[in-house]
């Protein structure tokens, strides 16, 4: 199954279109590094990516597969596992506000007779493991029928509150009730259970469909008067939402750190002399995030963006976007992790570079170059446990000779 739910659209729409200094062992090309930094991998639920490996298994299983998930990632030398717990306005908890989500059971508000987030914090903190919470905070479903959402989902009491566009249901971010909304739903289990972190993917206005419009003059209307225009507004709702969510963490559990990984480019040169030299899709412009403006005002604990490209990739080349993040984040109290696409090494409608199973070792040895770059995050756990191509394996023994400890 090749990824659907964060990475495959934003590749399409390009067409053409990672921390080392957190090594334990000497890279290739480097010296030796101190024994700290995140050495993450992404568990995916939404669709059934990574875990479970079908909807509708006993409890026993899930719990089985969750735990080998787990147990992978200490072989293979990593220290945090960033799990998906609210994938489309749902939850792996027994949530207050969302019903349970419908890739554990088959059925959405189905109870699955376990816990898996509880499950998945204790069991990886009993190996060392940190244990990020992942939501993705505005997107409903991944189809646009409201009615086959469970009867008494949230999106279906208020209608409201929901915006369809490019094929899936989005919560509308310009309503401050719906940010009220979310922000308190992901709290829930921030206050239930001793998360390491709270972690957003790169899901916030949607990224654009060719011919199709987002939906919310109504909110603009209501909310917009003070905004040159809606693009400036639309940013400022993405903006609460961040500062909103670091000020909640903060409040209900202080010890816990909040990060993000948004899309890798944030503006192209030719659009702001403040990007970078690439010719990419921009968050900033695209999805309404102001990536670089959370990091510079400290908003976050880390960034970790998803630089998903080759080195020498002309529209988006991974050897230009690593020195520009570690220029963003140089000076700031947020730290770089870089997020890396495991999941493209070896894959036959890849570029070239990704046939090479020592292209993702040849970017840990660039980072190194780069006191900034605190860690590199895998995409995703189903990779790094099968690793077809090789590449986590060579990932691992040209930089992961020991363990470290992960960044706190």
């Amino acid at each position: 199954m090749r990824r659907l739910s964060r990475r495959t659209f934003a590749l399409v729409a390009l067409s053409t279109l990672a921390t080392t200094g957190a090594s334990a062992a000497p890279a290739r090309g480097g010296g030796p590094r101190a024994a700290t930094g995140m050495r993450g991998t992404w568990l995916a639920t939404v669709q059934n990516r990574d875990w479970p490996s079908a909807p509708g298994l006993s409890a026993d299983r899930q719990r089985a597969e969750l735990i080998a998930h787990l147990d992978t990632a200490v072989r293979r030398r990593l220290n945090t596992v960033i799990f998906q717990v609210r994938p489309t306005a749902d939850a792996l908890w027994p949530s207050s506000y969302e019903p349970w989500s419908q890739y554990l059971t088959g059925v959405q508000g189905r109870d699955p007779g376990w816990d898996p987030l509880g499950t998945a914090v204790t069991e990886a903190h009993a190996r060392g493991l940190q244990l990020h919470a992942w939501f993705n905070p505005l997107r409903v479903a991944t189809h646009t029928d409201p009615s086959r959402l469970v009867a008494s989902h949230p999106a279906r009491r208020h209608p409201e509150w929901v915006v369809a566009y490019g094929g899936q249901l989005h919560y509308n971010p310009g309503l401050p009730e719906v940010r009220a909304f979310v922000r308190e739903a992901m709290l829930d289990a921030v206050r239930t259970y001793p998360v390491d972190a709270v972690h957003f993917d790169d899901y916030f206005y949607p990224y654009p469909k060719p011919g199709q419009t987002f939906d919310d003059d109504a909110a603009y209307d209501a909310h917009g008067g003070a905004f040159p225009d809606r693009a400036a507004w639309r940013r400022d709702n993405i903006d609460r939402l961040v500062r909103d969510m670091a000020a909640g963490i903060k409040k209900v559990r202080p010890a816990a750190r909040f990060g993000i990984s948004p899309f890798g480019v944030w503006r192209n040169a030719d659009s702001d002399p403040r990007g970078s030299d690439t010719q990419a899709l921009q968050s900033y412009d695209d999805q309404h995030a102001d990536t670089r403006k959370w990091v510079r005002e400290n908003w976050i604990d880390y960034i970790c963006p998803q630089l998903y490209w080759h080195i020498g990739n002309r529209a988006a080349d991974y050897a230009k976007l690593l020195p520009w993040w570690a220029a963003v984040a140089r000076g700031t109290g947020t730290e770089l992790y870089v997020g890396e696409a495991l999941y493209r090494a070896g894959d036959p409608g890849q570029a070239a570079a990704w046939q090479d199973p020592a292209e993702l070792s040849r970017h840990l040895t660039l980072a190194g170059d780069h006191p900034e770059v605190r860690g590199h995050v895998f995409f995703a756990a189903r990779e790094v446990a099968a690793d077809p191509a090789g590449a986590m394996a060579r990932v691992v023994a040209d930089h992961y000779g020991q363990r470290a400890t992960p960044p706190r």
